[in-house]
């Protein structure tokens, strides 16, 4: 997969709308974006903490966006993977707050559009200035 080929621009557009919906807190594209049986994850702190999308997207709904703090972007695709032509994996970074994002999100392909299944992540935070 290319640049140039259909799919891999699908990913970059649902990557990019992934993005989006974590910058402005907007639970309602992330529900676009992540797959209703999708899988949040990190072990950041020493213990798996895993949330299912219903336990997710209350949080992203109660907390102050990035966007709303004026806070500037720093998202960006790292790599994209296919493992098949329904499967990929993409490799991005983000930041909320103080802390610095690492995500791998796992992707298929089902229902005609990309949806991420699964993200698991790991987070730094960021120096103070």
């Amino acid at each position: 997969n290319t640049p140039n080929d259909p799919q891999f621009t699908a990913v970059v557009e649902l990557l990019q709308r992934y993005f989006d919906g974590l910058y402005r807190g907007d639970t309602g594209i992330l529900k676009q974006v992540f797959h209703p049986k999708a899988l949040y994850a990190t072990a950041t702190d020493g213990t798996l903490l895993e949330l299912d999308m219903d336990r997710y997207f209350p949080i992203v709904d109660k907390r102050p966006s990035p966007e709303s703090r004026g806070e500037e972007r720093a998202d960006r695709i790292l790599s994209i993977e296919f493992a098949g032509p329904v499967t990929a994996i993409a490799k991005v970074q983000c930041a909320i707050g103080e802390k610095a994002f690492t995500d791998l999100l796992s992707l298929v392909f089902v229902d005609g559009r990309w949806q991420i299944i699964a993200k698991v992540f790991h987070y730094d935070l960021k120096p103070s200035t």
